[in-house]
């Protein structure tokens, strides 16, 4: 009897010195210890590079254990195929949070699993900001602020590049689904804004809260982030309701607005609302399409800024094939993208050379799967290493180098790319594993390519981009191409760059062109 009960009592302590193991059959991976597993080698902050250091010691496919949970990371783009591409409908839901569906009370499209409310979600992102509806209605908009924020930096403020490239692309995420345009940097909705994305994206880095899923008793701990989750969560719900509340008022006057929101209550209101949207959900709905049309694209022009002030020459071949089709009769428009590809080299070697979502957002597998033989267990959290795939040396040489030349054989957009079964001409696997991988391939990535098109065919057609000048020395001063933040979407850390108009000619078409602009844009003013 006395045996029974010692195997007994061996049973529970057995099944806790697992915990932390990496299952047999797994990928290789680091090392782990009992109960925590990889947990303190999980850095708290800098993973994507991390990854990288992983994948060139363990293989094209690695583990990670922390507590009972597990992390595979395929790191080369067979693995990202075979798994999450042509298995998608096993591959495409998401890991529980607990800290992010704290602050956003589940209501959260990207960080949603898969279920009727995800896929009405996803619908509404991607009947609005398809190819179709972009480049026949709402390119306008688009075009009108490119020319207002490149007229604000000519004859305006030359020195503050970087908030008003901000304010370009939250205005114009702004207008297409509030009706409500953002004239500028000091305005209230602009400020809060940005706070509120400093907040939530410092709070979602991996390694930034305790592993609560994992251990979920580590809740109920105080500590500086249970601190920074609350006051996130009262900042968002505040912003997203004034937002509605604001709408509201609006509708209430008979005010209607060629925009998302307006069309989708009107469409609510007339066949009923589903079930399951809640108020809070619609609000965050459109408050999330706000953060990820405006913040994520900033962070890239930004960061190609910073690129064509650091690396000239490839701005010089950029400007010489403008002049060549453009002159100085007009500003470049989309509609001239077929004759100007080294506009879209630009933009896809920004999104390798610094990706703004290094490390992507985590996947999860609803079954048990196996690749080249290894387990896949059920459950387990699956990350698309991005800043890892961008940098690998055998695949780009001297992958620190800004480089656009590496794409002046993929002409075509992201998307084009993207849906193709040749997993091998994915842009090189340079650019689109920046809009992720799968289903959970981002909606808006068709938004973001021509905002980001836009503004640097614009701004390189009327200015000469380079490093700041000392005034004492006369000398310029070095960018640093390493002054990213830290948190889950990296940004340039604040910079200036040196704007100089082109030539008279080119200012006089930038003021021509204006007038026009602001007319156009007053309807959301």
């Amino acid at each position: 009897m006395y045996w029974a009960l010692f195997v007994l009592l061996l049973i529970p302590v057995y099944k806790l010195s697992q915990v932390g193991k990496r299952r047999p059959r797994m990928p290789p991976g680091p090392p782990t210890i009992p109960i925590l597993g990889n947990a303190l080698q999980i850095p708290t902050t800098g993973l994507a590079k991390k990854f990288r250091e992983w994948a060139d010691k363990y293989g094209p496919i690695y583990s990670l254990t922390i507590g009972p949970t597990n992390i595979i990371v395929p790191s080369d783009r067979k693995a990202i195929n075979q798994l999450l591409e042509k298995k998608g409908s096993i591959y495409s839901s998401r890991p529980h949070n607990y800290v992010t569906q704290y602050v956003t009370s589940g209501d959260h499209l990207t960080l949603e699993v898969v279920g009727p409310s995800w896929r009405e979600k996803r619908s509404v992102v991607t009947r609005n900001l398809n190819p179709k509806s972009l480049d026949e209605k709402h390119f306008k908009i688009q075009e009108a602020e490119c020319i207002i924020d490149s007229r604000t930096l000519i004859f305006k403020n030359p020195d503050n590049m970087y908030d008003y490239s901000r304010l370009y692309t939250l205005s114009v995420a702004s207008t297409l689904i509030y009706g409500k345009r953002v004239a500028d940097i000091d305005s209230a909705w602009y400020k809060r804004f940005f706070e509120l994305m400093n907040i939530w994206l410092e709070l979602q880095e991996p390694g930034a809260n305790p592993p609560i899923d994992e251990f979920p008793f580590l809740k109920y701990l105080p500590g500086y982030w249970k601190k920074r989750a609350d006051k996130c969560r009262r900042m968002m719900d505040k912003m997203w309701d004034d937002a509605r509340q604001e709408i509201d008022e609006r509708r209430a006057k008979g005010i209607q607005r060629d925009c998302f929101i307006d069309a989708k209550l009107d469409e609510y209101e007339e066949k009923g609302w589903p079930d399951w949207m809640t108020q809070h959900a619609f609000n965050n709905l459109w408050g999330e399409l706000l953060e990820a049309g405006a913040d994520t694209t900033a962070n890239q022009i930004l960061t190609l800024i910073l690129a064509l002030a650091k690396y000239p020459a490839f701005q010089k071949k950029a400007q010489a094939e403008i002049d060549a089709h453009c002159g100085t009769r007009r500003m470049p428009n989309f509609s001239d993208f077929n004759d100007l590809p080294y506009i879209n080299c630009l933009v896809k070697e920004g999104m390798r050379w610094r990706p703004t979502a290094g490390t992507g957002l985590p996947h999860a597998v609803f079954l048990d799967d196996e690749y080249e033989g290894y387990l896949i267990p059920k459950d387990s959290m699956i990350f698309v290493p991005i800043w890892s795939l961008h940098h690998d040396p055998k695949q780009y040489p001297q992958p620190e180098e800004f480089n656009p030349d590496r794409y002046l054989n993929h002409p075509k957009l992201a998307n084009e790319y993207a849906v193709s079964p040749d997993y091998n001409n994915r842009d090189d696997c340079l650019h689109h594993y920046g809009y992720g991988a799968g289903r959970r391939m981002c909606p808006g990535l068709h938004l973001a390519e021509r905002n980001m098109w836009r503004i640097v065919a614009k701004l390189i057609w009327a200015f000469d981009i380079t490093e700041p000048i000392d005034d004492k020395t006369g000398n310029s001063i070095p960018l640093d191409e390493e002054a990213f933040t830290s948190a889950i979407l990296t940004c340039p850390l604040p910079f200036n760059v040196r704007l100089t108009p082109r030539s008279n000619e080119h200012l006089a078409v930038v003021q021509k062109e204006l007038a026009e602009a602001q007319s156009f844009m007053s309807n959301w003013e």
